[in-house]
């Protein structure tokens, strides 16, 4: 059985892309680059800060956990963990590294595994208990005892359970329009991950920069968005897309089946709930019964929730604001953030 379960990847990927007939292998840093798009671990991708690596070994595999590790200008006032969403590498916030930086505070941001710089892996049972006990232990691994921690969309869910988990060590919560405020498996179907991963693997660049336009920012295209086509743009154009796709599937399973929402009342971690008014995100919305769709991702509702939820909690509601406040409209998040520093 077990043999069957290893060789399921391969197979997949025998059906439906039978143009590159490969098993679909881990893959960290390689010493080559391609010729075209981006290799799995973004080795020609230039962060805006230096990465480093932190090796460890989880469920059987040697993995490298990129991280950037900012120190501060002046006096330190703390550390403060950047938590990245499913879309995004740690690298979009870069200029929140800025102002925090500028503000005094060490800022360590990581790449979960499976995504940005680090490991992708063929087979990994992904949960939001194990990255967070992954970046626990880079944590650990620097040093870093306390800490303020901030998660954006995906990264709001690591963050939360990561409050759960480790109370002790998270002095403040941020959550910068998290997902999973509510349960999407019970209002529309479960879709396997090989039905996830087929999706994957018939995306484009222009299917990209049209989710990010309905999804993101209210179908108003700005040229400064254009720089976070690039990624998933060069993945799809580079050697290791397969690999890249699977992950994305398997994430994409972990998110719908593991909400978070159901335990904001055991949070003991004073949190701030940053809310964009407009974001309506929600995995499951597209194929979601018609009367559903409308129900699914109505942040301005979800937030107040959360915020009665959850024991010390603050909301902050952005207007006119979506999924990527501190991309659209930097200075009105930076604002709001700032005064719960």
């Amino acid at each position: 059985m077990k043999k069957r379960l290893f060789l399921l990847p391969a197979l997949m990927l025998l059906s439906a892309c039978a143009s590159q007939p490969r098993k679909i292998e881990s893959i960290t840093q390689q010493e080559t680059s391609p010729t075209k798009g981006f290799d799995a671990v973004l080795s020609q991708y230039k962060y805006p800060f230096p990465v480093r690596y932190y090796n460890f070994k989880s469920q059987g595999q040697e993995l490298k956990m990129a991280y950037m590790d900012i120190k501060p200008e002046k006096e330190s006032k703390g550390v403060i963990v950047l938590l990245h969403g499913k879309n995004f590498p740690g690298a979009y916030f870069e200029q929140l590294i800025n102002s925090l930086k500028a503000e005094g505070f060490r800022i360590i941001v990581p790449d979960q595994i499976g995504f940005g710089k680090s490991t992708k892996p063929s087979y990994y049972q992904y949960s939001f208990h194990t990255l967070g006990q992954n970046t626990q232990n880079l944590l650990k691994y620097l040093e870093v005892d306390r800490y303020k921690l901030l998660g954006h969309s995906m990264g709001g869910m690591v963050a939360t359970r990561m409050a759960l988990m480790f109370p002790e060590s998270v002095s403040q919560l941020f959550l910068v329009n998290p997902i999973g405020l509510e349960d999407w498996k019970t209002m529309t179907a479960y879709r396997p991950v090989e039905d996830i991963y087929r999706s994957e693997l018939a995306s484009s660049a222009e299917k990209i920069k049209q989710y990010q336009l309905d999804s993101y920012y209210d179908g108003k295209w700005k040229s400064e968005y254009d720089k976070w086509l690039e990624i998933p743009t060069g993945w799809i154009q580079g050697p290791d897309y397969p690999v890249i796709a699977w992950n994305s599937a398997l994430t994409a399973d972990m998110i719908f089946t593991q909400p978070v929402f159901y335990e904001f009342k055991n949070v003991k971690v004073p949190t701030v709930l940053i809310i964009g008014q407009r974001d309506r995100t929600a995995i499951g919305k597209a194929w979601a019964p018609e009367k559903m769709k409308k129900k699914m991702g109505n942040y301005p509702t979800l937030g107040k929730q959360a915020a009665r939820l959850i024991p010390q909690a603050k909301l902050e509601e952005l207007k006119g604001l979506g999924h990527m406040p501190f991309i659209e409209d930097y200075s009105a998040f930076w604002k709001a953030f700032k005064r719960h520093l």
